[in-house]
């Protein structure tokens, strides 16, 4: 028997055995995909050479047989409830608990306490299983649209996705949202119609807001036998077979012949779904025009291969919580979505500035991993990675491309939820975890051969701050170290410091987002924080000359301080791009040149404090014309307070104004809510300045004052039963109305009072 180095045949998954009665005899794929530690542990020569001559690839059949998916879907369609389905029926899991555990177990993918009292995800969770011989990597991503980081990440490295949709509420604002996410990173998908068993549940219905809404090019794969609570079984119309689901957790399935009653309207749909798929592949169209009976298997490919092109999204049905119709949709996942190697991944090239790179996502190439998720595990930092190229081993040195920094992989691990799977190594196509490898969200790690950078994903800006602080003292290590981990964790989450209050300010994608930071901070850290409303960065400025004239003079026994200052104060002109400016015009010397700085650094620091409201002072031109100095009493301490006092005194005089940092917000919402939304941001005494269609949404654009945008994505949210969605960013302080003013000033002075 010839002896191979491992490095020319990587050591996979094939066990092939040299004996006469076969002398190429592949082993059985169970045993193919006895998980993680691929060893390939006989190879005759003649098995190679007639690999060789067969022209098959030593990893084809593993990877055709590995299945990346994504569950996603609007908020409480039954996302973590089908995986728990999922996991439960390929053996992952030996029991079913359900997501608001009232047997204080919670779904498996929601390992967080706080996912589990709430009933939501907030960290989409990844685990992976075997369904007849195949192998899934699943990952199961939050619905709220706070925690959309999660679902951009876990699309970014997915070959196929699961849009749930449910039966009762259709499609929903945030499965616009998550499909508009699977179209970006251009996934395809297979949609499941869930809650079938719910009263006025409708797939018609929903099939037809999927062609509506989210402009779907669709149909079913299934019907449904009886809804509601006479829900039964599914009839597959690619097959022609009808399934029912017995067994305490519906975990045998009997297959029978259609019931008579159904006859027509599975024929009905049959044709429909045939016309649907022909409109996209030709190789079907020409039998359905050529009126050829259509076989089942010609049918399921033209399916599959229009899936996989993106050209279709085949339906399928069910209720995961009554435990009906969760084998047909794996089976779907196998029959209809792409395995890695027939998924395009491009790839940067930083040697030839950045040119595409297709990948062709084999373990023959180079390593190319894209670290995807960076989670604080019990033993440090857990990194998740799609690898896309390659092969990565224990005690391999990989590259970080991004910093350059070269790391050794000291574990490499298998996630299952929150529990991990120790394995040697990793192919292409794989999504794994590594432990202590220091890296940020996007990074790409290779072998060093290549400098490879995987496009990054989008980041969302942050639309809502707030000021948190912690109750004692003590904790302010423990709870600055809880914030720069969230801050590697999600890179929607931002931390900064307020300059003038001194407060830390947090930022995020909305309130919900904010409050399980808090939350996480007080349980994980034990630390208890203050929210407070943060401080808006108000500004200060004049609107005309004022002229001043001040002496300053102090004589109690010894040296005494003598200063006078004379000169004017004027308003710098609009697009200034300096915002204080200082100038001596004095003639002679009347105030001797070593004092001069010191002036300067007295209206400085004056100007750092405005009588209004104890903001900064902007667009200022201090000119000093005039003064005074005493041959003995004369300092530079003299003059700065010289400097310090004239400013208040003439500061009034020049009709001071406040000044509000307007944001530019930009909103996209139904055409139905425009105008709910358009009076909404005027009684915010905004202006609308833009207002487009983009097919059935209104996108408007308007300058709103900061102050007046607190709370704004929750009213939004209830003004567009949850369809609507904004982004802001600071475009400039302009002045705020007498009204505004006059109420800032009586606040800033009762809080002076108190103080």
């Amino acid at each position: 028997m010839a002896r191979f180095q491992r490095s020319a045949v990587p050591r996979l998954l094939y066990t092939l055995y040299s004996t006469k009665a076969a002398p190429y005899s592949s082993p059985s794929p169970t045993a193919a995909l006895l998980l993680g530690n691929f060893e390939v542990r006989h190879f005759a020569a003649g098995n190679v050479a007639r690999a060789k001559d067969d022209k098959e690839p030593w990893w084809k059949e593993s990877m055709e047989r590995l299945r990346n998916i994504g569950i996603s879907a609007h908020i409480d369609s039954g996302k973590t409830t089908l995986t728990e389905r999922v996991l439960y029926y390929t053996g992952r899991i030996h029991e079913i608990h359900e997501v608001r555990g009232k047997d204080g177990v919670g779904a498996k993918m929601d390992s967080m306490d706080l996912e589990r009292e709430k009933g939501i995800t907030i960290q989409s969770a990844a685990t992976y299983c075997t369904w007849k011989d195949y192998q899934i990597n699943i990952i199961d991503t939050p619905g709220h649209v706070d925690f959309t980081i999660e679902v951009e990440r876990a699309l970014r490295v997915l070959d196929g996705a699961i849009l749930v949709l449910c039966s009762v509420g259709g499609v929903q604002s945030q499965s616009i949202t998550v499909d508009r996410q699977m179209r970006r990173y251009e996934v395809p998908r297979l949609a499941f119609i869930n809650k079938l068993d719910r009263m006025g549940a409708d797939p018609w219905k929903v099939l037809n807001q999927a062609r509506s809404k989210l402009r779907h090019h669709t149909a079913a794969v299934q019907v449904p036998i009886g809804l509601e609570e006479n829900f039964k079984g599914l009839i597959d119309l690619v097959q022609l077979k009808a399934y029912y689901f017995h067994g305490s957790s519906g975990e045998k399935i009997v297959t029978e012949e259609i019931p008579a009653d159904m006859e027509a309207i599975v024929a009905e749909k049959r044709r429909e779904l045939i016309e649907v798929v022909s409109e996209v592949d030709d190789k079907l169209a020409e039998a359905f025009l050529s009126d050829e009976p259509i076989s089942p298997a010609d049918l399921e490919e033209a399916v599959r291969r229009a899936t996989i092109a993106r050209k279709f999204v085949p339906v399928f049905m069910g209720s995961a919580f009554k435990n009906k119709g969760v084998q047909p949709l794996l089976d779907g996942v196998l029959s209809y979505l792409p395995c890695p190697i027939e998924v395009s991944n491009y790839a940067l090239d930083q040697t030839k500035n950045e040119e595409k790179v297709m990948l062709p996502g084999t373990p023959d190439g180079p390593l190319v991993a894209l670290a995807f998720k960076l989670e604080e595990g019990r033993f440090g930092q857990l990194t998740y990675l799609r690898v896309y190229e390659g092969v990565v081993r224990k005690g391999d040195f990989i590259v970080n491309v991004n910093t350059g920094k070269k790391i050794k992989v000291p574990r490499l691990v298998r996630m299952h939820s929150n529990e991990m799977e120790d394995i040697q190594e990793a192919h292409a196509g794989q999504i794994v975890a590594v432990f202590g490898v220091d890296c940020a969200s996007g990074d790409t790690f290779t072998n060093g051969s290549v400098k490879f950078t995987m496009t990054s994903m989008n980041v969302p800006e942050p639309v809502m701050s707030l000021a948190v602080q912690p109750v004692s003292k003590d904790s302010g290590g423990q709870f600055s170290k809880a914030l720069n981990r969230f801050q590697r964790e999600d890179p929607t989450f931002r931390v900064g410091l307020d300059a003038e209050s001194g407060q830390t300010i947090i930022s995020g994608m909305g309130e919900l987002h904010l409050d399980i930071y808090v939350e996480r901070i007080r349980r994980e850290y034990k630390v208890d924080a203050t929210v407070g409303k943060p401080r808006v960065n108000f500004r200060e400025t004049i609107t005309q000359r004022a002229e001043f004239d001040y002496l300053h003079k102090k004589q109690s026994g010894g040296q005494g301080q003598y200063g006078r200052v004379c000169g004017y104060v004027e308003p710098l002109p609009p697009g200034s791009p300096i915002k204080f400016e200082f100038e001596n015009m004095i003639v002679g010397q009347a105030i001797p040149s070593n004092f001069i700085p010191a002036i300067e650094k007295g209206f400085k620091e004056a100007a750092n404090s405005g009588s209004l409201i104890g903001h900064p002072v902007e667009n200022i031109r201090v000119v000093i014309t005039d003064g005074a100095s005493h041959a003995v009493d004369s300092s530079e301490l003299a003059f700065k307070l010289a400097s310090i006092y004239a400013f208040r005194q003439c500061y009034s005089a020049a009709r001071p104004v406040i000044l509000e940092p307007i944001m530019l917000v930009e909103l996209k919402v139904p055409t139905e809510f425009q105008g709910t939304v358009a009076g909404d941001i005027n009684k915010r005494k905004g202006v609308i300045v833009g207002n487009d269609q983009d097919g059935d949404d209104s996108v408007i654009t308007a300058n709103v004052p900061l102050n007046n945008m607190f709370g704004y994505s929750t009213a939004l949210r209830s003004m567009t039963q949850g369809k609507g969605e904004f982004t802001m960013e600071y475009k400039e302080h302009s002045p705020v109305s007498q009204d505004v003013q006059m109420q800032l000033v009586n606040t800033h002075k009762a809080n002076k009072a108190v103080e």
